[in-house]
Formats: C-alpha cells, sequence, structure tokens
C-alpha cells in the first residue's frame, strides 16, 4: 500500500501565502516554500511544474475563497439593500479573519505573474471575476438603477470602499480597528440610498 504524500498541495500552499504575506509575491520561490515546509524541492516541482503555476495557484486558491463567501453574502439577503450590506461587511470580515490571505490581496494578479499563466489558470481568475461583476450588476438591476453609472456605484459601495478600509490599516501594518465591518456597511448604505433617491448619476 502506497504511502499518502508527506506534504501536500494545501501544505505548500499555506507556506506560500505565508511567504508573499510576509515578502510580497517576489518572496514566493520553489525553494523558500520547500524550505518553510522543511520538504526537498523536489516535493514542490511534483504538485507545481514550475513557479508560475505555484504563483498562479496561489493567488487563485485566495481569491477564489473569498469570492465564494463574497457571493454567498450578495444573496444572502433578499432585499437587495441588505445583501449589499452583507458583502460590504464581508469584505473586512474575511479580511480579519484571514489576515495573511488579506495582505496577499494587496497585489494583484499581475504581480503574481498572470502573463505567464497557463490558459487553464486564466481562465479561471477570469470566470471569477465575471461571476462577481454579474452578481453586481444583478443587484444593481435590482435596486432599479440601471446603466454603467449603477453598476460602477455599487462596485464603488461593495467592493472598492472597503477595500481601501482594508488595504490603509495592512499597509501601516496594523490590526482593523473593532468598528471596520459598521464602518464599511454605513459607508454602503449611504452610496446605495443615494443611488436609489437619484443623487448619484447611474
Amino acid at each position: 500500500m502506497a504511502r499518502p504524500p508527506r506534504f501536500d498541495v494545501d501544505q505548500l500552499l499555506d507556506a506560500a501565502v505565508r511567504r508573499a504575506a510576509m515578502a510580497g509575491p517576489a518572496g514566493v520561490t520553489m525553494s523558500a516554500v520547500a524550505k518553510d515546509v522543511g520538504a526537498p524541492s523536489g516535493s514542490v516541482y511534483h504538485r507545481f511544474p514550475g513557479r508560475s503555476a505555484l504563483l498562479a495557484e496561489v493567488w487563485l486558491r485566495t481569491v477564489e475563497g473569498f469570492q465564494e463567501g463574497y457571493l454567498r453574502a450578495l444573496q444572502a439577503d433578499d432585499d437587495p439593500r441588505g445583501a449589499g450590506r452583507a458583502a460590504a461587511r464581508h469584505v473586512v470580515a474575511w479580511s480579519r479573519a484571514h489576515p495573511e490571505e488579506a495582505a496577499l490581496l494587496l497585489y494583484g494578479a499581475e504581480d503574481f505573474g498572470r502573463a505567464d499563466w497557463s490558459e487553464e489558470h486564466g481562465d479561471r481568475a477570469d470566470l471569477g471575476n465575471r461571476r462577481v461583476r454579474t452578481a453586481l450588476a444583478a443587484l444593481a438591476a435590482t435596486l432599479g438603477a440601471k446603466g454603467p453609472g449603477a453598476v460602477e456605484c455599487v462596485a464603488l459601495a461593495l467592493v472598492d470602499l472597503p477595500l481601501s478600509l482594508v488595504r490603509r490599516h495592512l499597509r501601516a501594518g496594523e490590526l482593523l480597528p473593532v468598528h471596520a465591518e459598521e464602518l464599511a456597511e454605513q459607508c454602503a448604505t449611504v452610496l446605495l440610498t443615494g443611488l436609489l433617491a437619484g443623487e448619484i448619476p447611474a
């Protein structure tokens, strides 16, 4: 009976996340990840054919985990305003619960070498982004707001502003303040209310 592998993919990706949070994408190398888990370099190459595949997987696992919870938050309330508030809170709450992954997402896919990813990895990234954009457009439509301006307003309220709040504290090396989720929700409420009232161009 074959022995189970001592070092599985999740262990290696966890180490890569820690490396990225500490040293940025440049710090994520095959040898560094192997060293961090006490594995021979061959164990890493056995699971990832090269550094570009490792970078793609660590980025995609992180962003897909965030997107899964974010999309659930957008569907958690039949009231689109309640769903929007939940989504804004999720950005902050997820970042608080996953500080290393949140630090990784301060970068972009391009920083993780997207230009060198396989077609399959690129397709996965595009699919996730489309799912989020579609969900935001659907929420804007449910609110009765149409047009690109409306979708931009919803994205600002439910993605950009909560992320900017997280980014400011993480880049300063600070813990997220206890009121951060509430602040993200309040900002989302103000923007969505203004959109519904016609105070924000749609």
